[in-house]
């Protein structure tokens, strides 16, 4: 196993590179297949969500695969190589592993706990299936990830530490006061309809708005996603959907906003809300330039400076330097959003009676939110299936050349067999079948042993030689090695979602 991730995250970019470096879907696609056609890589997953963009590959080299993936996240992202390279992360091999199933149980989220990931690792790994790019270990990795996500949340108190995104930005858009009272009677817009925007949806309908009205790209989806709303057994709030083209109506109706598209521009200017509330708006306004000390771009100096809490640090420099002071008076409408790169202008936040929450001010908030002793328990959780995941891919590395092995041995069975049948050929059937099993047991015997130690000593790190020492003392043929290699990677039931 050679498994690399490169990435960058809320942990170590501020929210203005990471909009910036946000992936749409047909560029995941191809940056999955420019990764398979550049050497050194032989299998690849992308997991681009609202706060990170990873790069997973099975490489041959590992330096050569850090400046190939770098460089392919660069071109792909638009932002420069020299800008983008110190916020970027790099973990190998079990660091790699531990990462992802960290990803997966919510630990390395903006808010602990949360299991909106599982659902975006289960997207990932569906891509790199269709597109063919996610070979044995990224299927394994991924599902395996999977699995470990769901046995932290039904084993530990996990969720109790964290929730979703869209909670968490209700609690701030309240500030403070319970979100049930804060949204009784409220009336809310919701731009979008995708994943997020429909948890926001129906989230807003539990805490009890009066009226939800949805507006998408494509209006179907918005029909849709109010139809669910609307189903028997739901919260039955009034919802509408609307033509994006209706939004500047809706706004000045509307107490709070969720918004969270695939735009790669802004939805909502800081003029429109301004025009929607009545009030003057001046565009002239600048705001001085943050002095934020760049990251270290050495790997290793860099893990650390996230981890030591650096990091957090620039982003609240960041973010004091380029976000002014949230707008004067009692609020008149609430802004949240939740979209990579943000659909509100941030200049929103000026405006009186505006409050303004977006995915920056949702990272400050969280790095103070308060960590339950259940995580803890699921960093043991983590630690153990990284560990049992080593040894697992350890052991199905010599898995091929034991098959071989038994095999060739089965291959030799059969010829002195068939060599006993021209020298004997009076045997009669049940004399042939007894000759037969016994040589067959013999071999078995003689095989057992070895073939179980040489899996437990596969397994435990340091062990991946032993396939090949097996091949040399057998004299194995590499190519029958390979083709039962083959034939377990091309079975149409492994690794499938």
């Amino acid at each position: 196993m050679s498994l690399l991730v490169v990435g960058l995250s809320h942990r170590s970019a501020p929210v203005s590179v990471l909009e910036r470096a946000s992936l749409a879907a047909e560029t995941q696609a191809k940056l999955l297949q420019d990764t398979l056609a550049a050497e050194p890589a032989a299998e690849a997953a992308v997991l681009a969500t609202c706060n990170r963009i990873e790069l997973y590959a099975d490489v041959d080299k590992f330096h050569a695969g850090v400046a190939e993936l770098s460089t392919l996240l660069a071109q792909h992202s638009g932002v420069g190589l020299d800008e983008l390279t110190p916020y970027l992360y790099v973990h190998y091999e079990d660091r790699a592993v531990h990462h992802l199933f960290s990803v997966a149980c919510g630990l390395d989220s903006m808010v602990v706990g949360e299991g909106q990931i599982l659902g975006q690792i289960k997207d990932a790994l569906a891509l790199g299936q269709e597109l063919h790019t996610a070979g044995r270990l990224l299927n394994d990795l991924f599902q395996q990830a999977l699995r470990v996500g769901k046995r932290a949340h039904s084993e530990t108190g996990i969720d109790r530490a964290g929730q979703s995104l869209v909670t968490f930005g209700l609690e701030q858009l309240a500030a403070g006061a319970d979100v049930a009272d804060w949204a009784r009677g409220k009336r809310a817009l919701v731009i979008g309809a995708g994943s997020m925007s429909s948890l926001a949806a129906a989230t807003l309908a539990r805490t009890g708005v009066a009226e939800i009205v949805v507006a998408n790209r494509t209006r179907a989806r918005a029909d849709r996603l109010v139809e669910i709303l609307g189903q028997p057994g739901s919260t039955g709030v009034a919802a509408h959907a609307v033509e994006m083209a209706a939004v500047s109506d809706e706004l000045t109706r509307a107490d709070v906003v969720v918004s969270c598209t695939g735009a790669t521009g802004l939805v909502l200017t800081a003029e429109a809300v301004a025009g929607a509330l009545g009030l003057a708006f001046d565009p002239a306004y600048e705001v001085p330039a943050a002095s934020v000390p760049a990251p270290p771009a050495d790997p290793d100096r860099h893990a650390a400076w996230v981890e030591n809490g650096t990091v957090g640090s620039v982003r609240q420099a960041v973010r004091r330097a380029t976000v002014p002071a949230q707008g004067a008076g009692p609020v008149r409408l609430a802004l949240l959003d939740l979209a990579m790169p943000r659909d509100i202008d941030g200049a929103t936040a000026r405006l009186d009676g505006v409050r303004l929450v977006d995915i920056e001010s949702l990272a400050e908030a969280s790095a103070d939110a308060p960590m339950a002793a259940d995580v803890d328990q699921v960093r043991t959780i983590v630690a153990d299936e990284v560990a049992a995941f080593g040894a697992a891919q350890r052991a199905a590395h010599i898995t091929p050349t034991v098959v071989a092995l038994r095999t060739m041995a089965a291959g030799v069975v059969a010829g002195e067999i068939a060599r006993l049948d021209g020298r004997l050929p009076d045997l009669d059937e049940k004399q042939r079948a007894e000759i037969t099993q016994t040589v067959r047991r013999v071999v078995d015997k003689l095989l057992h042993a070895p073939t179980v130690r040489v899996k437990q000593l596969a397994s435990e790190p340091g062990g991946a030689g032993y396939a090949d020492a097996l091949r040399e003392l057998f004299d194995l043929d590499p190519q029958t090695v390979a083709a039962v290699s083959r034939a377990d990677l091309n079975d149409p039931n492994r690794g499938r979602s």
